[in-house]
Parts: structure tokens; sequence; C-alpha cells
């Protein structure tokens, strides 16, 4: 069976491997998706639907957190209502999307096999499994990212302007995700530019911009300063004297001791307003300023101490045991066991892998998969490294794992079927035929002779 004449069959079974254990895993989890560890653009949504304001409280709209979640989860919301079944369903149809263009990529650039076998290793990852179902933006990074890299691919083979325009959205789209990706696509840019398509990678920036530039706009006028988000305070848990000294003991960047004195952040103020319905005043900007200066200017004033917590931030990205810190969720459960044993297991095999696929990937794919990567490592070492902000982009390592498993078992079946290759015995019985014909002639009479 061709698998590439077999694409419906091909789509059913990755959807099905996508959608199925995220479903049991769904059901097992109901009583948490909306009650514990929500993420900051659940309030945001909800807010916006009940007061038309954008924000933690009423009338006092907020940037304190990358918008896009906010507006995913908007619509479900205001037609559906929130509940863990909208949520989770929503976010298992995101996850059966990404596994679909994984698949394409694969398809398209290695083959239909390994497209297929990579789709399935990234959608059955066991980390996602789990993670995708909760209420997290990373659902939407994951497939941004698989977006990001197919229509980078197409772009350099078709020298499409609408395809420049359409990746150009997508960056957009997922630096309004994710403000760790804001220099993005001046790495996909500088890759297209060394193909030699500075057209394309006009049109592809412009579409960014275009896409980024009203949320910008709207905080300048609505909350003050021209940004992406106000969470400075973000920055300067991931770099401050206190920061190495928490992860080494187990605990996370939110685990950071505050500076004694300071005003409550926008988060704050918001979980003050929903427990007592006071309004705590706040200034996002200044605290934006602040914090960031201090960030900056630890960073300029001890380099070998950040130095040393970059190298720990990469380490924590790329560990393939899940991150475990004293606060995790599910601490001394059966979640401990799939942190330290069963995710581990799988992503130890997954990188070996990937490692030798990267040999036998067409080129750009390589050169793509290591830029995007390096960027993110890059990106985790400026900010903090955790598994939930590598898992975005591991479908790469996933269809580099399975064109090295493809590659190498053709070669192993050549080897068995090679044509002509004679085995051992076959070898002993030619050259036994040929030593009697041999003696036979040199015994016969010659033609003249008597």
């Amino acid at each position: 069976m061709r698998l590439d004449s077999r694409r419906p069959f091909a789509y059913t079974l990755v959807a099905l491997a996508a959608i199925l254990p995220r479903l049991a895993v769904l059901l097992h989890e109901r009583g948490t998706i909306t009650a514990a560890y929500v993420d900051k653009g659940d309030v945001f949504a909800r807010t916006l639907i009940a007061h038309g304001t954008y924000g933690f409280i009423p009338g006092r709209p907020s940037a304190y957190t990358q918008p896009l979640y906010g507006w995913f989860l908007v619509p479900l919301y205001w037609i559906f209502s929130r509940s863990w079944v909208v949520v989770g369903l929503a976010q298992i149809a995101v996850a059966a999307a990404t596994a679909l263009l994984v698949y394409e990529i694969g398809r398209r650039w290695i083959s239909p096999l390994a497209g297929l076998l990579g789709a399935l290793a990234a959608t059955l990852h066991p980390y996602l499994v789990w993670h995708d179902v909760h209420m997290n933006r990373e659902i939407l990074d994951e497939l941004l990212a698989a977006a990001i890299v197919l229509l980078t691919l197409l772009v350099l083979d078709r020298r499409s302007v609408p395809l420049a325009v359409a990746l150009g959205a997508v960056l957009g789209l997922a630096i309004l995700g994710n403000v760790r990706l804001v220099l993005l696509p001046l790495v996909v840019g500088a890759f297209l530019l060394a193909a030699r398509r500075p057209a394309i990678v006009l049109a592809a920036l412009l579409a960014c911009a275009v896409v980024v530039a009203p949320w910008v706009v709207r905080n300048r006028v609505s909350v003050g300063c021209t940004t992406l988000t106000t969470d400075g305070r973000a920055l300067w848990k991931a770099n401050n004297p206190n920061t190495l000294r928490t992860l080494e003991h187990g605990k996370w960047i939110d685990d950071v001791p505050p500076i004694p004195g300071t005003p409550p952040t926008p988060q704050d103020a918001g979980a003050i307003y929903a427990s007592t319905g006071r309004i705590v005043p706040t200034n996002e900007c200044a605290q934006m300023r602040y914090y960031r200066h201090l960030a900056v200017q630890w960073m300029e004033h001890h380099p070998g101490e950040k130095a040393k917590l970059a190298g720990v931030a990469a380490r924590m990205l790329w560990q393939p045991a899940v991150t475990r810190t004293e606060g995790r969720r599910g601490a001394g459960t059966s979640l401990d066991v799939g942190r330290r044993l069963v995710e581990p297991a799988y992503m130890i095999v997954l990188d070996a892998l990937g490692l030798v696929g990267l040999l036998y990937v067409p080129r750009r794919f390589a050169a793509l998969t290591l830029a995007l990567l390096a960027y993110d490592t890059l990106a985790a070492m400026l900010f903090a490294g955790e598994t939930r902000y590598r898992v975005p982009w591991d479908f790469l390592a996933a269809l580099c794992a399975a064109a090295a498993v493809t590659r190498l078992a053709r070669r192993a079946r050549t080897a068995e079927d090679a044509p002509g290759r004679p085995t051992p015995a076959r070898d002993t019985r030619v050259e036994l035929r040929a030593l009697r014909g041999a003696r036979a002639r040199a015994s016969a009479p010659s033609a003249g002779r008597g």
C-alpha cells in the first residue's frame, strides 16, 4: 500500500491518534480543567465577555499577558459558555490540526511514511497528551510552530508572495501568543534571505507587522505604553540575584521572593478584586519599566552569574525529564512517575533518532530545524527554560527521527534483498560446476585429432 495514494487513511489515523488519548485524559481531569492553574487569558476572556474590558478588572484595560490565548477563549465562552467540555474539546481539535500539519510537512519533504510516523510520534508525546487538554497557551504555540515550518518550506519551493504573506501573518500570531518569539521573524527572514528571496522576506515581515501592530497601538492608547506586554516582572523573575538560588533549590521562578515595598502587580490587583471587589490602583507601564530596568541592570553587572543561569535554563529546556519543582501540580502522584520515567524514556529515544535523522532529511529542512531550535534555546537562556517552552518544537525531532527509522529500515531491507548477491551455499555450487566443466573439456579429444 502506497501511503501517498492512501492519504485519507493517514489523515484518519493521525487524527485518531491525537484525539482518543486526549479524550481519555480530558475525562479523567475534567474536574481541574477550568478550576486549577488556569491561564491569565482565561481571566481576560471572562472579563471581556462580562464587562467589555480586556483585562483583570472591569473598566481597566490591561496588557499584562500575551493576548492570543484569551482571544482563542473569547468566542468559545461567548458561544458555548465556559466549561471543561468546551475548553477541552477545542484544545483537542487544535492538537489534531497540529498533528495533521506535521504529517503534511513530513509527507511533502521527507516521505509519506516518515510523515505518518513523525506525526504519530509527535502527537503521542506523553507530556503533550496530558498538557494539551489543560488551560495553557502553548497549545496554540504548537499549531503555529507547525504552520511556520510548513509555510517557510512552501515559500522556499514556490516563491509565492501570497504564501509569504500567510507566513508573516502566522509569525505575527505566534508573537501575540508568545512574546519570546518576537525576534523569530528575523530568524525566518534570514533563512529565506539566504536562499535569495528578498521580495518574499519583505512581504512576510510586512504582513507580520500588520498583524502585531493593532495590539501594540491598542496598548499605547488604552494602557499607556507602546509594548507587546507590560509583564516586565516576568523578565525580572528570570534575571535577578535570587533566581539561580531559587532554581537550585528545586523551585520555579514564580517562587522568587518579591521586592519588599513594591505595589501589587496588575495580576495581584485582579486577584484582590476577584476576592473582595476592591480596586487597587496600579501603573502597568511604570512597573514594566521598573522591572525591566532591574533585570537588564543585573545582567549587565553580573555577567558571570547570568552565564551560569543561562546554562541552567538551557539544561532545564533540553533535559528529557519534565521540569519538576516543589510547587508543581500533582507532586507525589502518578504524574511524577510520568515526569521521572515515561517522558524521559520517550524523549531520549526520540532525540537520539532525531540526531541521526538530521543526516537523512533534506538540507533545507535540517538547516531550518537547527535554526528554530537554536532560537528556542537562546530565548530560554534569556528568560527561563522549562519543558513546556520546548515541546511546541519537538515535532521537528519527531520528523527527523521518522526519517532515520525509514531510511535505516530501507537499508536493512535492501541489504537482505540485494539482487545477484549469492549466498555462501550458492557460491560453492557454482564453483563445483565450473570445476567439473573444466575437467570435461580437458579430457575431451581435440576436434582435428585422429
